[in-house]
C-alpha cells in the first residue's frame, strides 16, 4: 500500500520537477544551433524524420527541437514512464517500448506513426546500451518508413557526468551549449543493413564530435 502511494507520489511530482529543471537549465545556458538546416528543410517541405540522438544527450532535447511534433521512443520501464511524463510537458507524446520490453509493439506503432505528420525520435543506443552504438531499431524504422535519419547531437561547456552506462549528462547552468544537426541519411534501395547501420554510426559520431568542436571553437570544452 505504502509503496503504490509512493510511487503516485514520485509519478505525480518527479516529470513536474524534472521539467522545471530542464527549463531553468535551457534558459540559463547560452545556446547555439548548428547544422539546424537539415531537418528545418525538410519541416519546410511538410516533410518529417527520423531524430536519433545519443542517450546520454537526452536531458535537454526537447528544450532543442522546433519541429511540427514529434513522438518519442521510451522504455517502458518506470523511469521510462518519468521520463514520458516529463516530455508531455514540453508537448511530446511517447511511444512506449525497447528492445527488452515491449519492443515490437512499438516498432510498429512507430512505423504506423511514419504515416503520420509527425516526426520520429529514436535514442539508437538505449535504453541499456551498448553507449554510443547504434542498434539495428533505427535502421529498421529508416528502411521501413523510407524517412531521412537526421542525427543530432548536445554538447555542454560544464557539467556531471553519471556514473551510469550511458555516462548520462547533467549539464550545469550558466555554461555554453550547442545542439548539432547531421546531414540526412536515406536508407538505399540495394544497400544492406549492415552498410546502413555503419553509415548511421559514422554519422552521429561525426555529428557529436561537430558538437564538441564547435565548443572548443568558441574556447571551452564540452564535458
Amino acid at each position: 500500500m505504502f509503496k503504490r502511494v509512493l510511487d503516485k507520489l514520485l509519478l505525480a511530482v518527479v516529470p513536474f520537477a524534472g521539467a522545471g529543471l530542464i527549463r531553468f537549465l535551457y534558459w540559463s545556458l547560452r545556446i547555439d544551433m548548428v547544422g539546424a538546416e537539415h531537418p528545418q528543410g525538410f519541416w519546410d517541405r511538410g516533410e518529417q524524420v527520423i531524430l536519433s540522438f545519443w542517450h546520454d544527450q537526452l536531458l535537454l532535447m526537447a528544450c532543442g527541437y522546433h519541429g511540427p511534433g514529434a513522438k518519442i521512443l521510451i522504455s517502458a520501464s518506470k523511469d521510462g514512464e518519468l521520463i514520458a511524463r516529463t516530455m508531455a510537458y514540453f508537448g511530446q507524446d511517447a511511444v512506449r517500448g525497447s528492445s527488452s520490453r515491449g519492443g515490437r509493439a512499438a516498432f510498429r506503432h512507430l512505423l504506423s506513426l511514419a504515416r503520420e505528420p509527425f516526426d520520429l525520435v529514436i535514442t539508437p543506443d538505449g535504453p541499456r546500451g551498448p553507449r554510443h552504438e547504434v542498434k539495428e531499431g533505427v535502421v529498421q524504422l529508416a528502411r521501413l518508413s523510407g524517412r531521412p535519419v537526421v542525427p543530432m547531437a548536445f554538447a555542454a561547456s560544464r557539467g556531471h557526468r553519471f556514473r551510469s552506462w550511458d555516462r548520462f549528462l547533467l549539464p550545469y547552468p550558466f555554461g555554453r551549449g550547442v545542439y548539432s544537426f547531421g546531414e540526412p541519411l536515406i536508407y538505399e534501395g540495394d544497400e544492406s543493413i549492415e552498410v546502413f547501420g555503419q553509415r548511421l554510426q559514422a554519422a552521429m559520431e561525426e555529428n557529436d564530435k561537430k558538437a564538441r568542436a564547435y565548443l572548443e571553437s568558441c574556447g571551452v570544452s564540452a564535458v
